[in-house]
């Protein structure tokens, strides 16, 4: 395989001041490399590089998150309760929302534009090493994954919560003996490398529980459960199921998002615990994230108990998840969803349904051209009045006017409305919003990617 990069698909996001000529000459470099699309299935490259470096990943221990939807809020989640518990975190997760420091954070905090360059110089003649004896170059996310690394444990952090980039057991996260494996839902996506049935992507995302694991696992499918179970099995890994060893007992809708009650692995519950999320897939990750947590610090199985349930409140309650259902304007009320794959905007309309009054929402919808997008735009089809199609800046971008003939298909032509420059197209779907006179019921939704949520959360001046 040739080893030369296509332009990295995540581009680096303006910092401030002098901090920006800092990030974008490490970014620049970055994007000569392989992109997070584009894969050789091998942890040949990443052990090298471990190795090099004496095994930073090996420094502290870590909960490691696998799944097809739901990973980074679940990550994000796991973080602030290790945080609210005074351990110092460092979580890596993909893809960034805004600024490629986002996917490095210590203790809830993205590190430095200075910080992130500091590590990559650190590590970066170590990166040649390992491209000069590998016949292909590290990637992109290889060399970010060894930066986290690196990081984490130069911090020192107590432990780290590491989401996987694509699939599991080839991820360049899986260097990694995590005593906790969390599988969020498996479904459909990546299907051209990780398998067409959810039996077979269930194979390569179990391939993190190591040996005596706790396998913290997301209700799934039939065929994807039992590949888990044969895992863990395999390995003599202990698993906790939802809904039968943990999971959510009750949950209602309250202002500004949920009130949940949840089981956790002692068989104890925690109530009246506040989730500042919307829909019921928020809950299940708020209940993998608490049965996570619970099995990392040893409460459940034959030992019983709980954690410091008011101390549990007081993590969710300040957990935030940006471009998962966020609301970044009002009247008519704007919506930013990552959703990228039909499961994903499943979720997102039954949540909308459930915690949002719109009589009119419009969709701006800007897609990758590698996802279901057809069952992406079924899944949406019936919440939205009008589609304004564009699309985002990046060469994984699906092209707008392709992605307007799908959508033509689905919503018919007089509902849907094309403008190429995301910035034209969120005015377009304001516009259209507004039609109706009434703002207090009116939204507009942009999803897709989360590229295009980041770009527009950027133009939108969401802090």
């Amino acid at each position: 395989m040739s080893d030369k990069a296509d332009p990295n698909p995540y581009t680096l996001r303006p910092a401030d001041g002098g901090s920006a000529d800092v990030l974008r000459d490490v970014e620049l470099e970055l994007s000569k490399r392989w992109p997070e699309n584009k894969l050789e299935p091998s942890l040949d490259r990443i052990e090298a590089l471990m190795d090099i470096l004496g095994q930073p990943q090996r420094s502290f221990p870590s909960i490691h998150i696998t799944g097809t939807n739901g990973k980074t809020s679940t990550a994000r989640m796991v973080e602030q309760l290790l945080n609210t518990f005074e351990l110092r975190t460092g979580r890596y997760t993909s893809p960034h929302v805004e600024s490629v420091t986002e996917r490095i954070t210590l203790d809830g905090a993205p590190i430095s534009p200075e910080r992130f360059a500091e590590v990559y110089r650190d590590i970066e003649p170590y990166v040649r090493m390992v491209d000069e004896r590998e016949p292909v170059a590290m990637s992109f996310f290889e060399v970010l994954t060894g930066m986290a690394y690196a990081a984490f444990a130069d911090a020192p952090v107590d432990v780290g919560v590491i989401e996987v980039g694509m699939g599991g057991s080839w991820d360049a996260t899986n260097v990694i003996d995590a005593a906790v494996a969390v599988i969020t839902p498996i479904s459909l996506d990546h299907t051209d490398k990780l398998g067409e049935t959810t039996g077979e992507i269930a194979v390569e995302k179990s391939g993190i529980i190591k040996s005596g694991a706790v396998a913290v696992v997301a209700q799934q499918q039939l065929d994807a459960a039992q590949t888990i179970l044969r895992r863990a099995v395999e390995v003599d890994a202990t698993v906790a199921r939802e809904g039968m060893e943990f999971g959510v007992i009750r949950r209602e809708v309250a202002i500004g998002g949920q009130l949940v009650t949840l089981r956790g692995l002692g068989g104890e519950e925690y109530t009246d615990v506040f989730l500042p999320l919307h829909g019921a897939h928020q809950a299940q990750n708020a209940a993998l994230a608490l049965a996570a947590v619970e099995a990392f610090f040893g409460v459940g199985g034959a030992r019983g108990g709980q954690l410091d349930a008011d101390k549990v409140r007081q993590a969710f309650s300040g957990v935030a998840s940006p471009g998962r259902l966020e609301v970044v304007r009002r009247s008519p009320t704007i919506v930013l969803d990552a959703a990228h794959n039909p499961d994903g905007a499943h979720a997102t309309v039954a949540a909308i349904g459930e915690s949002f009054g719109f009589t009119r929402l419009v969709g701006v919808i800007g897609t990758s051209g590698d996802k279901d997008v057809a069952g992406l735009l079924e899944a949406f089809e019936p919440i939205l009045a009008e589609v304004v199609i564009t699309q985002n800046s990046t060469h994984r971008a699906m092209d707008a006017d392709a992605l307007a003939v799908l959508a033509v298909e689905i919503f018919g032509e007089d509902r849907v409305q094309v403008e190429p420059r995301l910035d034209d197209a969120i005015a377009a779907a304001v516009t259209l919003a507004e039609e109706d006179g009434d703002l207090g019921g009116a939204g507009v939704l942009v999803t897709g990617s989360v590229i295009t949520v980041g770009e527009a959360r950027l133009l939108l001046g969401r802090k």
